[in-house]
């Protein structure tokens, strides 16, 4: 039996970080019923909010990890993810983003478009997400939510138009008038529970009338008995606008914009009705899925629950409960006790317990069906792998993985702290994909590397707390790259004799830059100078080159080595041979390449009081940062720039004293570029000293 799943939502509610979010969510439970007291996000009662699960959260008032949760407004079911504002913690977004319908994009009524607004919008346009805007604290003071839909327009590209209009701004918000429909809305009650629908204040009924024309010239273009109800001056029906506005918002060319204050409680039941009639249920999401049988040829999935099973887990949690695998099903049903195959692995696993996430909380459930996110326990896999029921052969596309920026040294202070750091590190490597650790095998120190400083701050308070890992921190390192600039060309023999059989191999070719990509191997090699089955060894050598270069001991990136010709020797050749032979021939070609550092530079926004412009350029420009653009809102000014990554530590104590703490920033990776001449001559002169002590 086919489930109708017209009446279910699965979306994602993204911001710039303090545009609202958690608030939002907090508010949305609350109307539905799945809390019954409202809490603060920075948890001033002791409670917090309820999708701020981690004591880090509520402590910081950030969210750092996207929390899932589910309601029903009316007869409609919604899967909600909510998820962080904070650019270190980006991989949270994209994995919500890539099994969601649709989202929910919240901006700050003064703030408008920021940074961070323009990377989840980008990141929404990766995965073709329907999206609806609400401008979130038009009690603030400075409040435009006309302004922040041209910025919309402008900045976004969207194709915004409010359906709403505010009545009264600021401390005097009292509702909205609901262009579609017409009506005044008012929210009454301690929270704003009771909706009370007036007519349209006669003062605000000539710009009502404007924007309602202005709305129908924009969703007449969706609709063919709209544009001709409209032409032929009909009375114009509320439900031709919505199947409109539907239709724009399903294509990707219109987005509706809806206004209030989550924190006065005021127009969060409009944006649930607005979830149900603009956002797509799971059958008007075209979702596609790759047969590995078929050469990875792509298929349209079903949505069907009778169809043969298919799950992607996107997010891990290593909770108090064991970890916990939360899953997306895009066709079929999966039932308690069912036994599904990890299509990466080809392992199969019983399934034990099946969970509804509530934030920390859960609720067992016994099977479930074509459009829902749930969590199972006990499943080992890793973020990204797709689960089917045996019958089929498949996956589904992967999420885009933004590389590291930024390390640091973590020292255990005693054994037992080694021992409980490496179960957090295992732990955080597998939850966060971002997150990455090694052990650097010359100074024997343990390395973590992810996005960003508060990313790793984070993490090493989580292992403090959560694991009683006592850690000592180094300083930050950049993820610098070294690249060539020139083709080269090499020819290595690697001759050893020792007693016994020796190793032979010769590997000639050339190494040119790469301009898309890290790393391409091409073998043209002809009339067997190097034997079939040595070609793959000598991949196997250039790749282990890449590992580190020679200039300052990073990765290298962006070679093509091409390899034309070679000699072997009967007796004497093997896997190891080639693979020696190919590091030396690479290490041959590369100081002939002209190898050069690159440095990850930062894409940084600063916003602050238009009084202290200059002196947060002047900071910008003595960290070699290059400014892209100013712009003025009202008396503040945001100061993007591009700056490297090393001139950023620190920043935001420089910036608190320059600005007497009223200006903040964000920043996230950009691009890696050349670093000049003189940093490259003093990071190379600092590797050959660590070569030389060691």
């Amino acid at each position: 039996m086919s489930v109708d799943l017209s009446n279910v939502r699965n979306i994602g509610i993204s911001a710039h970080i303090d545009s609202g979010k958690t608030t939002l969510t907090e508010r949305i439970l609350f109307y539905t019923d799945r809390i019954h007291a409202i809490h603060d996000v920075r948890g001033k009662d002791g409670v917090g909010a309820k999708m701020d699960s981690m004591e880090l959260e509520r402590e910081r008032g950030i969210t750092i990890q996207s929390a899932a949760t589910f309601c029903n407004w009316k007869d409609l079911n919604i899967n909600i993810i909510d998820t962080p504002g904070h650019v270190d913690f980006t991989v949270e977004v994209e994995r919500a983003l890539r099994v969601l319908d649709g989202a929910v994009l919240i901006l700050c009524s003064v703030g408008g478009v920021q940074s961070q607004s323009i990377t989840v919008n980008r990141q929404m346009d990766r995965y073709n997400v329907p999206r609806i805007s609400f401008i979130n604290k038009c009690d603030r003071t400075g409040a435009n939510p006309e302004r922040v839909t041209d910025q919309l327009r402008d900045k976004l590209g969207l194709n915004a138009h409010m359906l709403q209009l505010p009545i009264g701004l600021e401390i005097d918000l009292e509702g909205v008038i609901d262009l579609v429909t017409m009506k005044a809305l008012y929210f009454d009650g301690e929270n704003g529970e009771t909706i009370r629908e007036e007519e349209i204040p006669a003062e605000l009924k000539d710009a009502a009338d404007e924007k309602r024309e202005e709305l129908l010239d924009a969703v007449s273009m969706f609709s063919e008995e709209l544009m001709e109800a409209m032409l032929e001056e009909q009375e114009i029906d509320p439900i031709m606008v919505k199947e409109a506005v539907r239709a724009g918002t399903l294509a990707l060319e219109f987005s509706p914009v809806f206004i209030g204050s989550a924190y006065k409680n005021k127009a969060v039941q409009p944006l649930l009705d607005a979830v149900e009639y603009y956002l797509p249920s799971p059958t008007d999401v075209e979702n596609i899925g790759l047969d590995l049988e078929k050469d990875e040829e792509e298929f349209a999935v079903s949505n069907d629950s009778d169809d043969p099973l298919i799950m992607l887990a996107f997010k891990l949690e290593d909770g108090r409960y064991g970890q916990l695998t939360y899953v997306r099903t895009y066709q079929g049903t999966l039932t308690k006790g069912d036994t599904v195959y990890n299509t990466r692995t080809n392992k199969k696993v019983k399934v034990g317990r099946l969970v509804r996430m509530h934030s920390d909380e859960m609720e067992e459930i016994d099977s479930c069906t074509a459009g829902d996110i749930v969590a199972l326990f006990g499943v080992d896999c890793a973020s990204g792998d797709t689960f089917t029921d045996g019958k089929l052969t498949c996956s589904m596309s992967s999420m885009h993985i933004p590389e590291p920026v930024i390390s640091l040294a973590v020292l255990p202070v005693d054994n037992q702290a080694q021992v409980n750091m490496s179960k957090a590190l295992n732990r955080f490597t597998k939850e966060d994909p971002t997150f990455k650790t090694f052990v650097d095998h010359e100074t024997g120190e343990t390395i973590i590397s992810g996005m960003g400083e508060l990313h790793l701050e984070v993490y090493i308070e989580r292992m403090k707390r959560e694991y009683s890992a006592e850690v000592e921190v180094g300083a930050p390192q950049v993820a610098y790259r070294e690249t060539i600039s020139a083709r080269a060309e090499f020819n290595y023999t690697h001759k050893k004799q020792t007693g016994g059989s020796g190793q032979f191999g010769r590997v000639s070719g050339y190494m040119e830059p790469l301009e898309e990509g890290e790393y391409e191997f091409e073998d043209k090699i002809v009339g067997g100078a190097i034997p079939r089955e040595f070609i793959s060894s000598c991949d196997k050598g250039f790749k282990k080159s890449l590992q580190k270069g020679v200039l300052c001991g990073s990765a290298v990136t962006g070679v093509r080595c091409v390899i034309n010709d070679g000699s072997f020797h009967a007796v004497d050749s093997s896997d190891v041979a080639f693979q020696l032979a190919a590091i030396g021939a690479f290490k041959e070609g590369y100081m002939k390449a002209k190898p050069t550092i690159m440095e990850p530079i930062m894409k940084v926004a600063v916003e602050g009081p238009s009084e202290f412009q200059g002196s947060v350029m002047g900071s910008i420009n003595q960290r070699r940062g290059m400014i892209i653009g100013t712009t003025e809102e009202g008396t503040y000014t945001v100061v993007e720039a591009e700056v490297p990554l090393s001139e950023m530590f620190g920043y935001s104590t420089t910036l608190r004293s320059l600005t007497q703490g009223k200006a903040e920033f964000t920043m996230e990776f950009a691009l890696f570029k050349p670093v000049p001449k003189s940093v490259s001559e003093e990071l190379i002169k600092k590797f050959q000293d660590e070569k030389k002590e060691k």
